[in-house]
């Protein structure tokens, strides 16, 4: 039988596999193909490393399908919300975990308490009315965006000294369609730029323009913030419900990691070590 990994060990990407194992749970072995195709839903900085936590997924998988036969439990599918019904392994899964797998309901102390700790987590976002100004440069071009960062500390030292003028820069330089507009992106929040932009924006005062160019994965940025609109507390009646799903799922995956580490304890498992005390076993 042809099998997959590399004895369950992570290596550096480039490096040649060591000889291949089988994976097995109780005897039963997990096709290489099916560890291959599960390895593109685990992203991974090598393929060793795919390989690996897609071995462990299939082998939670299997022990999980084996204890509900073992329960004498019988699939009953479901359909998802998509309106897609559920396989028969996905229902063995899932009636299996909903009968062993049983948490207390989040009770409004508990509620009020994680709300009253992550206070930051349930606010309203802040909003940003924002000009900006790109000087586009491929990230593996370094002439280009050498070129790109001159250029833009230049249209800094202009703006600094005409900031009236940013609208006219923009339409004459930004590689960004917002040129058409004056490089208005109009109000945006947190989540909507790259990281560095982002970044670089919570860091001016309203009416302020950067003093030294942004960097991105697209070149280089020039950004004028217009007005920042404070984001707002939200109520503690008003994200009641949110705070009480989050701490009842958490609760659920850490119970349900627990018991599958339980039956990975019991089990005979070849071919790859499993660590369930970090790994994100349930999905």
């Amino acid at each position: 039988m042809q099998t997959l990994l590399v004895n369950g060990q992570p290596r550096e990407a480039g490096e040649k596999p060591a000889e291949l194992v089988e994976v097995q749970v109780n005897g039963v072995e997990i096709p290489a193909a099916e560890i291959m195709q599960e390895a593109q839903n685990h992203p991974a900085e090598n393929p060793h490393d795919a390989l690996a936590e897609a071995a462990r997924a299939l082998v939670v998988r299997e022990l999980l399908v084996q204890q509900a036969h073992e329960a004498g439990i019988k699939a009953a599918p479901e359909k998802h919300d998509g309106g897609e019904m559920e396989t028969e392994q996905d229902a063995l899964i899932r009636q299996l975990l909903d009968r062993e797998v049983v948490v207390p309901q989040a009770d409004e102390e508990n509620c009020k308490r994680y709300y009253e700790n992550n206070m930051n987590r349930f606010r309203s976002s802040d909003l940003f009315t924002v000009q900006h100004i790109l000087l586009a440069a491929h990230p593996k071009d370094e002439a280009a965006r050498s070129r790109a960062k001159e250029e833009a500390k230049g249209l800094i030292a202009l703006l600094q000294e005409k900031p009236r003028r940013f609208d006219k820069v923009a339409a004459s330089h930004s590689a960004c369609s917002s040129a058409n507009e004056g490089g208005h992106l109009g109000q945006i929040s947190h989540g909507q730029t790259v990281p560095e932009f982002e970044t670089a924006l919570e860091r001016l005062d309203e009416g302020e323009i950067s003093t030294r160019p942004v960097e991105s994965r697209f070149g280089f940025h020039i950004i004028k913030l217009n007005q920042k609109i404070p984001g707002k507390q939200l109520a503690f009646e008003d994200v009641r419900e949110l705070v009480k799903s989050y701490l009842e799922d958490a609760t659920w995956h850490r119970a349900s990691a627990q018991y599958i580490g339980i039956l990975a304890g019991q089990a005979k498992i070849e071919g790859i070590a499993m660590d369930t005390a970090d790994s994100p076993l349930v999905q």
